[in-house]
């Protein structure tokens, strides 16, 4: 990999050990949308993430109000989520290593204002140049919109100067699309693959991506 100048970090399982019942949202915004017929009979939910679900919706062409509304459901399960949420094994003691030497994203797919809960909740937000949520976003990850985003803000850092991190196949398949190099955590590259991610490499501690770097 080129020098490394700026990390994406996931947040949800990759940083933070989320409390977010992630089925029970998706359960809920899947029988709202089931509700507005949006699903033909052949769709699989079960190879989709809420955000892959809310992703399918606006393609459909729901209404502005219906995607507030889901907007609404997520944000509820993300703040109760976020309480009491802990850190990753490592997670601090890797930040204080990077800190000032590259330049450190978060970028989630939940709201900014849970994502701003629960970092300044586990004191690690003063560590990061930018947090980027939904709000940011022009579509949820798996879109690379939130990469673009991130590039937009630093011009100055070509893409392969950056590397992303993060647990779920939805972060891998954005970075890829977005041409960052991307590391999996806790998921094995044969994970990835067969969700058609290609990582660079795939850490069971966080301690790892030092050696990436």
């Amino acid at each position: 990999m080129s020098e490394v100048k700026g990390i994406m970090f996931d947040m949800d399982n990759t940083l933070l050990q989320s409390k977010i019942d992630f089925p029970a949202m998706k359960a809920e915004i899947y029988n709202y949308l089931s509700a507005l017929h949006v699903f033909e009979d052949s769709f699989n939910v079960v190879d989709h993430t809420s955000s892959t679900l809310i992703e399918h919706a606006r393609q459909k062409g729901i209404s502005e109000s219906s995607y507030e509304q889901l907007m609404k459901i997520a944000a509820k399960h993300e703040l109760t989520g976020m309480e009491g949420a802990g850190l990753e094994n490592g997670a601090l003691e890797l930040l204080q290593k990077l800190h000032g030497r590259y330049v450190l994203v978060i970028l989630t797919n939940n709201s900014r204002e849970a994502a701003l809960k629960a970092l300044n909740s586990t004191g690690i937000a003063p560590f990061f140049d930018l947090i980027v949520g939904r709000e940011q976003m022009k579509a949820l990850k798996p879109s690379p919109s939130g990469f673009e985003y991130v590039l937009d803000t630093y011009s100055g850092i070509t893409r392969s100067a950056w590397i992303s991190i993060g647990d779920s196949w939805i972060d891998g398949k954005a970075s890829n699309d977005a041409g960052i190099p991307f590391i999996s955590y806790g998921k094995k590259i044969s994970f990835m693959k067969e969700r058609r991610v290609n990582p660079v490499a795939a850490v069971e501690h966080l301690s790892e991506l030092l050696d990436y770097l």
